[in-house]
């Protein structure tokens, strides 16, 4: 039980009124604060009466607040003991079956940025749903179908001579859409051959599927390829086009029992207004579907697969409207479960938003290689003796390390404008200098070898922020969960990794005293492994050496 939590017990048992405790704004106010105006008794009356926990050492009025200053030495136990015996996390557990769809690409191109930053998203809030007590289910959907996808294998028919690919598939796909795109501004006929081949699709022509099974199955190559990159296995993989059809039974059959009508036109709607969403067209007036009729189907195929509790899906903030009326549009139609959208901001680069139909993108692909590369000229740099294997690896390593932080330390809703040079920078608020952080603590403790747990010397300002920061850890994990915004856990551990570094470039560690040596390493082992444990959950992978 935290401090706090041990401070609300016992002051309600003496209160006998309902109390709460919070964190004063300033620490020179103290660790806690009972505010007092809704008490029968005020604070001076509170004072004078309160039998206060041993760990408390003094208590101060400040307005209408109580304000209670915790024992340094007390409390620095309390918390580096905690940490050094695995104890400092306790999250209450829900056992939830939560289905996550994540990152549902067009199979017409390469992942890119924007997909990056989906795909760090969806894995962290996936670790935080694991430590919650909950069952994360992830899955994916291949929009494999659409006029989108034609463009490419229009343009693979017409100019790429029955080729095999001669890069990763993915790309090879992805630049056949870009030709589609910059052939159409010279002969704009070619975007109705492209709808014509979407017909021709939708009517079973045999060649033309054939066409469309060998560029998927090169996208999908492609698309696995990159998942391995960031360790993403899907437990189930779903296609638009094998559960469209299905939407628009499901429309059809609504429409039929009056959950549904029609307008003017004929086409199918769902009134919406009186709930302060537009009306949203289910199937068009010929009888065709748009994809809020698949999304209907895909919900339903997820819970007969996996009865989840809630449903859980990942896209841009530009989506946020689709899916409040898909929401909307589920609970009118009775579906037993709930569903939740978590939106995330445009990945822009310094010179502006990505523009994948112009060729304009950073693939996700290309950003892990070029980001390695420039890793590993720095490794270069600073160690001549390492082997090339070693190199490869460590470089891997931060590079990955430099993009989720990068992109996680930003609160979700937030656009990011991804500078590729500043994320791998080994200074500042990125994923590399987290990592020299923690590798920096790790060699420390190598090189004293063994020591006692001691707190008896933690007692200049900086040791004991550091303190109360590690004392806070498991109030931000629980804002992370409760939120789903791995960005507070991301801008935490910075603040940890910062007071750890101004502490060890003031006070000497392993050449202190003895009971000092002892103090600083056992807080330096404590912040090693909050830092561990957060960067875990982050999917952020450490090092022992940098």
């Amino acid at each position: 039980m935290e401090l706090k939590e041990q401070l609300l017990k016992y002051l309600s048992k003496q209160i006998k009124e309902p109390v709460t405790i919070e964190r004063p704004p300033n620490p020179q106010f103290g660790d806690f604060a009972l505010p007092c105006f809704k008490l029968s008794k005020k604070p001076h009356e509170l004072q004078s009466f309160l039998k206060l926990p041993n760990f408390i050492e003094k208590t101060e009025i400040k307005g209408i607040y109580l304000n209670f200053f915790v024992n340094k030495d007390y409390f620095s136990k309390v918390v580096l003991q905690s940490i050094l015996k695995g104890n400092f996390l306790n999250i209450k557990k829900e056992k939830k079956k939560v289905v996550i769809e994540y990152p549902s690409p067009n199979t017409n191109k390469p992942l890119h940025l924007g997909h990056i930053r989906n795909i760090v998203y969806g894995q962290s809030i996936v670790n935080l749903l694991k430590l919650k007590g909950n069952q994360p289910i992830q899955v994916n959907l291949l929009n494999d179908r659409g006029v989108h996808i034609c463009k490419s294998m229009l343009a693979y028919r017409k100019f790429g001579n029955n080729t095999k690919p001669n890069k990763k598939s993915d790309h090879f796909v992805g630049d056949f859409y870009v030709l589609f795109q910059n052939k159409a501004k010279e002969n704009p006929s070619l975007e109705e051959e492209a709808l014509e081949m979407l017909n021709q699709w939708e009517a079973g022509d045999k060649k033309v599927l054939e066409l469309w099974e060998k560029l998927n199955s090169w996208a999908i190559k492609g698309f696995n390829e990159t998942f391995k990159e960031f360790n993403l296995k899907h437990n189930k993989t779903y296609k638009e086009s094998k559960v469209y059809k299905k939407g628009a039974q499901i429309v059809k059959k609504a429409f039929e029992m009056k959950k549904f009508v029609k307008d003017e036109s004929g086409a199918i709607i769902a009134e919406l207004e009186q709930y302060g969403l537009p009306n949203k067209i289910m199937l068009r007036k010929d009888g065709t579907s748009i994809y809020i009729t698949q999304d209907l189907a895909l919900a339903e195929q997820k819970y007969k697969d996996f009865k989840m509790r809630l449903s859980i899906i990942l896209s841009a903030t530009e989506q946020n409207l689709h899916f409040k009326q898909l929401f909307k549009i589920l609970e009118l139609l009775g579906y037993k479960f709930n569903n939740e959208h978590l939106s995330y901001g445009m990945v822009l680069l310094p010179e502006g938003r990505m523009k994948s139909r112009e060729g304009k993108v950073v693939d996700a692909d290309d950003l892990i290689h070029e980001l390695q590369s420039m890793v590993e000229g720095e490794i270069r740099k600073r160690y001549d003796n390492l082997s090339k294997q070693e190199i490869t690896k460590r470089a891997k390593t931060i590079a990955m390390a430099a993009i989720r932080y990068y992109i996680l330390r930003v609160d979700p809703n937030k656009d990011i404008v991804y500078n590729p040079e500043e994320s791998i920078s080994f200074e500042g608020e990125t994923g590399p200098y987290l990592l020299y952080t923690h590798a920096r603590i790790k060699s420390i403790l190598r090189k004293a070898k063994t020591f006692k747990i001691n707190n008896t010397r933690l007692k200049n300002s900086q040791e004991q922020n550091i303190i109360t920061t590690l004392s806070n850890y498991n109030n931000c994990v629980g804002e992370s969960i409760k939120n789903k915004r791995p960005s507070t856990l991301a801008n935490f551990l910075f603040k940890l990794a910062q007071e750890y570094n101004e502490f060890y470039h003031t006070f000497p560690i392993l050449k202190a005293s003895k009971n000092e040596r002892e103090s600083r390493l056992s807080l330096s082992k404590a912040v090693s492994i909050v830092l561990k444990n957060g960067l875990d959950l982050l999917n952020i992978d450490t090092l022992e050496e940098m």
